[in-house]
């Protein structure tokens, strides 16, 4: 008796442990650990004046924020001035880690400096990595590790609880997450703790140092209403896309992750802000299709490498490329030769070769503007012949982000390339 009586207790005290403490101890780790961001598709639109939501889809689900967390950076920029630590024409130094941060970046010399005015601008309609560095180190005297987790305290302070930021840029870092609902927030937060500056995401060009900069923000130029707010794109977030938009005194705001491409994001937001305000005036939601899931390149425990937000011109067509791979001088060839590159597979056709080597070309454009296109032919063991996929008109210390950036879905992956021959001084 007194045994079972025993066998009782322990499995009542196992049923407690079970029911109870794991799912505690679990909600703690979840709590303390951030969970690993998902990379796919995440919708929200909210009403930006009484926060209701008017169509969500996975809108908590964490993903990369990429170039959408600069929101955050202009919010502590605004913040900054409000406070009177700066005003318009205060002017920032640009530090020698600033200046190096990968593109898209305005191109900011070490020692320089840059005005609060422009810098806004930057950030809004460029996109620049290197003033977003910058704005950090001189918000968080040199720090902009100090100015990220600054950015957190404030992010949670407005409710974005699934939000954690490493950086002021958005560049790559598997520890910078945020979600759908929690972008929402942050749109919603600049345009009311900011009305006097929430212009600057209207704008659609920007001059500096004489040059005309383009916004990247496409939608903002083809939706009606559409007044801001930012874009971002890196390989592991996908094109993301925050957007408010007004009309007939109403304004709703949107925010999608994990799109497939620029293009695709900017429709698929155009139909959800859309039915945004069908929902406003009293019609019932439309079934809208999420676009395919984002199909973001597996772990491999080093940070994905940023291609910075994404200026259609600056990604041509890869048939655009292929013709000009077809149409290299001489000395551009000789150039190549002595370049280091990396590989993306062997083919049995010359023309599934280039195609493949132009298709990876466009996902490096922006970081390695000087990369082009080769394709080499080679006998196999077999003596059938093969040509080689490849990307050259990198340098050695390039190369192994390269294959990050490349995502090579290929059964041979992605290998370094050496250069084919020693280059020479002229």
């Amino acid at each position: 008796m007194a045994t079972t009586s025993g066998r009782t207790v322990v499995r009542h005290r196992l049923g407690f442990i079970t029911a109870v403490l794991i799912p505690a101890v679990l909600a703690l780790c979840a709590l303390l650990t951030p969970l690993p961001a998902l990379a796919g598709y995440a919708s929200i639109v909210v009403d930006a004046e009484t926060g209701k939501v008017l169509h969500e889809a996975n809108p908590d689900a964490r993903n990369h924020p990429a170039s959408l967390t600069k929101m955050m950076t202009l919010y502590m920029l605004f913040e900054a001035m409000d406070q009177g630590k700066l005003n318009l024409d205060s002017r920032l130094k640009v530090s020698k880690r600033a200046a190096a941060m990968a593109p898209s970046k305005l191109g900011l010399a070490p020692g320089s400096t840059i005005q609060v005015r422009d810098a806004i601008q930057a950030l809004i309609t460029k996109s620049a990595n290197d003033v977003a560095a910058t704005v950090a180190e001189n918000l968080a005297g040199g720090s902009e590790a100090r100015f990220a987790q600054n950015m957190t305290t404030k992010a949670h302070a407005l409710g974005m609880r699934n939000t954690v930021f490493k950086n002021a840029s958005g560049l790559p870092n598997k520890g910078q997450i945020s979600s759908a609902r929690d972008m929402a927030i942050m749109g919603k937060r600049l345009m009311t703790d900011f009305p006097q500056h929430y212009h600057y995401f209207g704008q659609d060009t920007f001059t500096y140092a004489g040059q005309v900069i383009k916004s990247h923000n496409h939608l903002m130029m083809s939706y009606a209403g559409a007044d801001g707010l930012k874009t971002g794109y890196t390989v592991a977030s996908g094109f993301n896309l925050a957007a408010s938009a007004k009309r007939d005194n109403h304004r709703i705001i949107g925010v999608v992750l994990g799109g497939t491409s620029a293009r695709a994001r900017d429709m698929h937001m155009a139909n959800l802000l859309d039915n945004g305000f069908a929902r406003l005036n009293g019609q019932p939601e439309t079934l809208i299709a999420a676009p395919m899931l984002h199909d973001s390149p597996a772990e491999t425990g080093r940070e994905q490498v940023a291609v910075g937000d994404i200026d259609e011109a600056v990604f041509p067509d890869s048939a655009v490329l292929q013709a000009k791979a077809k149409q290299q001088s001489k000395a551009r060839k000789a150039e190549l030769a002595a370049s280091w590159g990396i590989q993306v597979g062997a083919f049995g056709s010359r023309d599934t070769a280039t195609e493949q080597a132009t298709q990876t070309l466009t996902r490096m454009m922006t970081l390695y503007p000087k990369a082009d296109v080769r394709v080499e032919a080679m006998k196999d063991s077999k003596g059938r012949t093969l040509y080689r996929a490849q990307v050259v008109g990198l340098t050695q210390d390039q190369t192994s982000f390269a294959c990050q950036v490349a995502d090579v879905k290929t059964k041979s992956g992605c290998k370094t390339v050496a250069p084919l021959k020693v280059a020479t001084s002229r």
